[in-house]
């Protein structure tokens, strides 16, 4: 009988086709480079072809080589997949999960969430990965992780998708800003003001202005920062003006500083939060589940402190 690949082997060849570099996809899958490069040469010995192209500046894989690596990663998943068939025929909330989440998600919802499943599911494993939308809807169609927790809707194929709730958006100046004086205040005030966003790529940016129905081009943007800390800071002294998600006024993010928030007098200023999974995975039960206890360890009700 004719050898044939082994997972291992197709692991690390598609490790490679992402990492593009020998070093990094060695990192990446935990072994050593020369592992993961004898494992490369033994699949092309074991399939009798060149799959990798290999030189001293880049590496690039063959047509076939290209071929085998969409192949291999469908196997992968598959496998992944029965795997998950398993663990979901044993209880919910028992084995592991790999659970990637946005950053600005992760630092104002997981703590609460890991104490609570921790207190109720002991055995539970929950694996995170916090990274932007792009990077984790990448991975959870790779098989790399099982589901995601991020601001709907994403462009994504072949995954379903669960509406938890709302995240509403609220302006922030400093106490001494025009607006501060305001009630509440329009989304078309936000025109003549030096809005201080969050830098491409952060899906909250894209949902912040589509919820105002405003675009950069009707903007005066100062300045793009990396996180919402970053910008909080940059409002207290006085540079410019933000939009913040309720979620994370909730968790104190303006705690020791003399910004003030005001909420919008238009309706549904806000972004969806939400779970996203593979269409065809096995454990849709369990990752409804979860959404559910998401939204019962969430602290959404109205807050006290929006106006300090």
């Amino acid at each position: 009988m004719a050898r044939q690949p082994t997972l291992k082997q197709l692991k690390y060849l598609t490790a490679l086709a992402e990492h593009a570099h020998f070093g990094n996809a060695a990192r990446a899958c935990h072994v050593s480079q020369s592992t993961l490069s004898a494992a490369v040469l033994e699949l092309e010995d074991t399939l009798g072809s060149a799959l990798v192209e290999r030189n001293n500046r880049q590496l690039i894989l063959t047509a076939l080589g290209q071929d085998v690596v969409q192949r291999g990663r469908n196997i992968l998943m598959e496998v992944d997949d029965l795997v998950a068939v398993c663990e979901a025929s044993a209880e919910p909330f028992t084995g592991k999960m790999r659970f990637g989440v946005i950053p600005t998600i992760a630092p104002y919802t997981l703590p609460h969430l890991l104490k609570r499943l921790r207190r109720k599911y002991p055995d539970f494993q929950l694996f995170i990965r916090e990274e932007l939308s792009a990077n984790l809807v990448a991975a959870l169609q790779q098989g790399e992780l099982d589901v995601l927790l991020l601001a709907l809707p994403y462009p994504a194929d072949n995954v379903e998708t669960m509406h938890l709730y709302d995240d509403e958006f609220l302006f922030a100046c400093p106490r001494d800003h025009a607006l501060a004086s305001a009630r509440r205040v329009c989304t078309a005030d936000l025109r003549q003001q030096d809005l201080l966003l969050l830098e491409d790529g952060h899906c909250l940016r894209d949902h912040a202005l589509e919820a105002c129905k405003l675009s950069d081009s009707e903007l005066s943007i100062a300045y793009q920062a990396t996180s919402l800390n970053t910008i909080v800071q940059m409002v207290a002294n006085g540079i410019g003006v933000t939009l913040l998600p309720k979620m994370a006024l909730d968790a104190k993010i303006l705690s020791g500083t003399e910004v003030i928030t005001r909420q919008f007098r238009e309706h549904n200023v806000a972004r969806s939060i939400g779970l996203m999974w593979r269409r065809k995975t096995p454990r849709r039960a369990e990752f409804h589940l979860l959404g559910e206890f998401i939204r019962g360890a969430g602290n959404r009700s109205p807050a006290n402190n929006l106006r300090p």
